[in-house]
């Protein structure tokens, strides 16, 4: 079983460099120096973001430096170790997170999108007279995220087939909308029900 965890940053995938180091057995600060001494050779392949982290997770004391690598850059970094079985086997593990994390971005391309699309262009419909459409929109997508239990900022996370269903429930409860302020009330009503359903499912 694959054990390398990508992260979303940006709409796309990213290994975090500690997590080379700790696959490689190596100190992380040794990453860093690789990372910070070609780093023009890096950025050949795009934004090469750090961050930093506190080390206790308190906000208070340590921190520490790390980068979240693209796909390219982390082969890329991995040719500038020497080719062992570690770093023959980190190699694969790479090859196979990444090639789940696209096979993920096909389904939400798939599922997803579409009714996105489909729902905030209902909303723009019924708001674009309103000098507060952006708001309308911000508020249908919490509604959704509320349905199925996420908060802002986590859809990756989110299952996509329930976003999915979420959002035509949305759209079908608008369709015989007036103004904004009847389909978020209707999509509202309606996406309770689901909520209730979805609910009892996990339950």
């Amino acid at each position: 079983m694959n054990d390398i965890a990508l992260i979303e940053s940006r709409g796309e995938a990213r290994v975090d460099s500690r997590t080379i180091a700790d696959q490689l057995g190596i100190q992380h600060k040794n990453v860093r120096e690789l990372l910070t001494k070609f780093s023009d050779d890096f950025k050949q392949f795009g934004i090469l973001p750090f961050q930093t982290e506190k080390l206790d997770g308190s906000g208070r004391g340590r921190s520490e430096r790390f980068a979240l690598l693209n796909e390219d850059q982390a082969y890329l970094l991995l040719t500038f170790t020497r080719n062992t079985a570690k770093v023959r086997a980190l190699k694969v593990k790479l090859v196979q997170a990444f090639r789940q994390a696209r096979s993920g971005q096909v389904i939400t391309a798939l599922e997803y999108l579409p009714g996105y699309h489909e729902l905030h262009d209902r909303i723009h419909e019924l708001a674009k007279d309103s000098a507060n459409e952006k708001f309308v929109h911000m508020n249908l997508n919490k509604l959704v995220n509320k349905t199925v239990g996420i908060e802002s900022g986590q859809r990756s996370k989110a299952p996509l087939s329930a976003l999915a269903v979420a959002q035509t429930v949305a759209v079908n409860a608008m369709s015989e909308a007036k103004g904004h302020h009847d389909g978020y009330e209707a999509a509202k009503r309606e996406l309770g029900k689901l909520q209730t359903v979805l609910i009892g499912s996990v339950g």
